[in-house]
């Protein structure tokens, strides 16, 4: 339908959907976006399948696993038709941005392993996809994430052309399993030159998997059962000396790489161990702002972190910026993700670069993802 990468001219718009599964493993978000890989036309309509039980066992059990490996095929054959049939639903859209699964990540031995094909979604679906976003970034020397920078530059831009943001660099802070923060000037034309992006630390992944191990349950709703916990100070200040956090930025991590956090709170009751997984995150975002350009006067808060009440309460306590959904700035938080893999897509189709070495650390800038037809 578009050919080959390079084939889209700036101004052309595109309507694209892009699909993310994240990390959280709660479900798939779908959202169409208007745009021409640089600028944002508008915001369409989006959707979410939730997994069921078994589905996230599948995940579960294929997490930390690479292709080839027991349970993988499973995971990734889920991936297609969980996505394909959400897809369904968007028959406007053109193309598809399309995540797959993060089952794995090690950017020092140079892989990462998204699970799902994207020429098997392009089949499914009938429309061209563009998939396998972080695999070229890896294999140039960078960390292959967080990718979602070039688009939260974006978003400061139309936000403030909307009058909802100052025109003043800003953060951007995604709760999802992991958290990821991007640091940007929406003043600044080129997103590469005005970005800095880097993983924060663990956000609702230890949470979750406590919660799943104790009551069976997929998230401490609201944050309720963290709110009535105290935070055990001596983890936090453990978990904060773990050497990732000395590391400069750009940085990313994997899933569990933060895996000693669950035996630290293996022994505390329910409500102290939620507490204090919710403020090593939050520490963690605290400890991230040293390494910012400039400290931000607030904070944006996108995923399903920000509906964690006792979360965004420690996150203005130890930052001491102010804190808030990025609903504030006329933006879905729940999409953000799925929005910008539809951004990335079209960036693709155009030959624009994806990541680059403020927001990866790769050594310059890089177009990544395949194109697969129908």
């Amino acid at each position: 339908m578009f050919g080959t990468a390079g084939g889209l001219t700036r101004g052309r718009m595109v309507t694209a959907l892009g699909m993310m599964s994240g990390t959280s493993l709660d479900g798939v978000d779908a959202a169409v976006l208007m745009t021409d890989g640089e600028e944002i036309a508008d915001f369409g309509r989006s959707g979410f399948r939730p997994y069921g039980a078994a589905e996230a066992d599948v995940l579960h059990a294929a997490l930390g696993r690479w292709p080839g490996e027991p349970g993988v095929a499973a995971a990734a054959a889920l991936s297609v038709a969980s996505h394909a049939a959400l897809a369904a639903d968007f028959p406007e859209a053109a193309v598809i941005g399309y995540h797959g699964q993060t089952l794995a990540h090690d950017p020092a031995g140079g892989r990462t392993h998204q699970a799902g094909q994207g020429w098997r979604l392009a089949r499914a679906t009938g429309r061209p996809v563009v998939w396998d976003f972080r695999t070229e970034d890896v294999r140039q020397g960078g960390e292959g994430a967080p990718l979602v920078p070039v688009f939260h530059h974006a978003l400061a831009r139309w936000a403030v052309g909307q009058g909802r943001l100052p025109s003043a660099p800003v953060v951007f802070l995604n709760l999802g399993g992991v958290g990821n923060l991007t640091w940007c000037d929406p003043r600044a034309a080129d997103p590469l030159g005005a970005c800095l992006a880097f993983d924060t630390g663990p956000a609702n992944a230890p949470l979750n998997d406590l919660m799943r191990a104790r009551r069976g349950a997929a998230r401490d709703e609201g944050g309720a059962l963290a709110a009535a916990g105290a935070p055990r100070e001596a983890v936090i200040a453990d978990f904060l000396r773990h050497p990732y956090f000395a590391r400069p930025a750009p940085k990313s991590l994997d899933r569990d790489a933060f895996a000693a956090l669950g035996p630290a709170v293996a022994q505390m009751d329910e409500a102290d161990a939620a507490a204090t997984l919710v403020h090593a995150a939050a520490a963690a975002v605290a400890a991230g702002l040293a390494l910012l350009p400039a400290r931000p006067a607030s904070i944006l808060v996108c995923g399903g972190g920000r509906r964690n009440a006792a979360l965004m309460a420690a996150l203005g306590t130890r930052t001491g910026v102010t804190v808030q959904p990025v609903e504030a700035a006329g933006l879905d938080g729940d999409m953000i993700e799925a929005q910008a893999f539809a951004f990335l897509a079209v960036r693709v189709l155009r030959g624009l670069p994806t990541s680059g070495p403020s927001t990866t650390g790769v050594p310059g800038p890089v177009c990544g993802g395949r194109i697969s037809a129908p």
